[in-house]
């Protein structure tokens, strides 16, 4: 790869978005956009590979300031709300083809509930065209010209999906990972990682002195935070606490890696 990859944070809140709804507290009365967290998805890219992860109700907006070109595949960690509520806003994708979405067994079944007016024979004009494919842990495979290592982690009691690229691991809504997952993120330069908040631990996301010994188990360069919420504080004044080589990301955040 001569050209560099780019990996943008669409959003980086929880499944309630920062501000919060109904409530004023400080961080949510913030006019800093460095404390505004939509949903938590990202866009991977390099030379004409396009790859969303996750697709949550804010995705039409997240989209809307990027060049409208084809997603070469969309990547999904798991079946709740906050990172699927969007699929149907993709359907002026379908101009372009089909969409191919990749998922987990379980989130490929919630997809056919929730969405049945996408696969019957005959489909109503306008609706997103949708090709699902049903992924299975550890076994990588090659979009556009990325590869793509499917890794599986704890949502609680929950199995989810995370994702590998090269280098590169996303992971999101994690609480924790077995050995042989921790194992095949040997290597991680980058790491993305949920760290929910500091303190008030819960059933099914790592706090942020949770996400920090994680990454430091992987041995990963940077670490950049994401699905968080309001109680996080002020992202500047969060940051600052935080030591060398970790940071919280922010909504469209751009690495090139």
């Amino acid at each position: 790869m001569n050209e560099p990859l780019t990996f943008t944070f669409l959003g980086t809140g929880t499944s309630g978005g920062v501000p919060s709804l109904g409530c004023s507290c400080a961080v949510c009365r913030s006019h800093d956009p460095h404390d505004h967290r939509l949903r938590s998805a990202a866009l991977l890219e390099h030379g004409d590979t396009r790859i969303l992860i996750d697709c949550g109700p804010d995705i039409r907006q997240q989209l809307m300031p990027f060049d409208f070109r084809p997603l070469t595949a969309v990547l999904l960690t798991h079946v709740h709300y906050d990172h699927v509520g969007g699929l149907d806003d993709l359907r002026p994708f379908s101009t372009f083809g089909d969409i191919n979405i990749y998922a987990d067994e379980t989130t490929v079944g919630g997809i056919h509930r929730a969405m049945p007016y996408c696969f019957t024979e005959h489909l109503y004009p306008g609706v997103p065209r949708l090709n699902v494919h049903t992924l299975e842990p550890h076994k990588t495979f090659r979009v556009g010209d990325i590869d793509v290592l499917p890794l599986r982690v704890m949502h609680g009691k929950m199995p989810i999906m995370a994702y590998r690229f090269g280098s590169l691991a996303y992971i999101t809504d994690m609480k924790t990972i077995s050995d042989e997952d921790r194992q095949l993120l040997s290597g991680v330069e980058t790491l993305v990682v949920n760290a929910l908040r500091w303190e008030k631990p819960h059933h099914s996301h790592m706090l942020v002195d949770d996400a920090i010994a994680f990454a430091r188990s992987v041995g990963a360069s940077h670490t950049y935070f994401t699905h968080m919420t309001h109680q996080l504080g002020f992202h500047d004044e969060a940051n600052a606490r935080l030591p060398e080589g970790f940071a919280f990301a922010y909504d469209g955040l751009r690495l090139t890696l």
